[in-house]
């Protein structure tokens, strides 16, 4: 305790060492207008940047999305343009990315990283990620089963591990498969 008092009074006494950076006021993200109401912003201001990107490639990049749906640690939020700048660490889940065009694109991500930043940029970086339609409901149902039988116990203590993160991953996928 007594060392940060030492370390602030150092800093009032030397204010050179602290860069000034204007602060920003948190708000909430704009609402996006219907169509009839585009024509007094310009459409760039409504739409994101978006980059979802893989260590080893990008599977999806685009700068005409409307919002983005993501599954974070801290619950389902929605990105729309224009908002707050943050970090927000994902779960494995669904991440639906809806384009000015009105189609919408879905992504399972095994976790990752969702980085919001000023100018209505999004970066959402995973590990493991793949278009919904990939997947085989039945084969994801197969592989289930069989995490289970080794999470219950049927293996080393690794094995046991990877099966119980295999098992939370393949009921997040069955879950937006249904």
């Amino acid at each position: 305790m007594y060392s940060m008092r030492i370390a602030r009074a150092a800093l009032r006494a030397r204010p050179t060492l602290v860069p000034r950076v204007a602060l920003q006021r948190r708000t909430y993200a704009d609402a996006v207008p219907d169509k009839a109401s585009k024509t007094t912003s310009s459409p760039a201001e409504l739409l994101i940047k978006l980059s979802l990107s893989l260590p080893h490639q990008s599977i999806y990049k685009s700068e005409d999305v409307v919002q983005v749906n993501i599954p974070a640690e801290s619950g389902e939020m929605g990105v729309l343009a224009n908002h707050v700048p943050s970090i927000e660490q994902l779960k494995p889940g669904l991440i639906e990315v809806i384009e000015e065009s009105g189609s919408t694109k879905q992504f399972f991500l095994s976790g990752g990283f969702a980085i919001v930043q000023p100018n209505s940029v999004l970066s959402i970086n995973a590990v493991e990620g793949y278009p919904l339609e990939d997947f085989s409901a039945e084969a994801v149902k197969a592989q289930l089963a069989e995490a289970q039988k080794i999470a219950s116990g049927a293996g080393s203590e690794q094995d046991i591990a990877e099966a119980k993160i295999e098992v939370e991953v393949l009921e997040s996928i069955q879950a937006v498969l249904k």
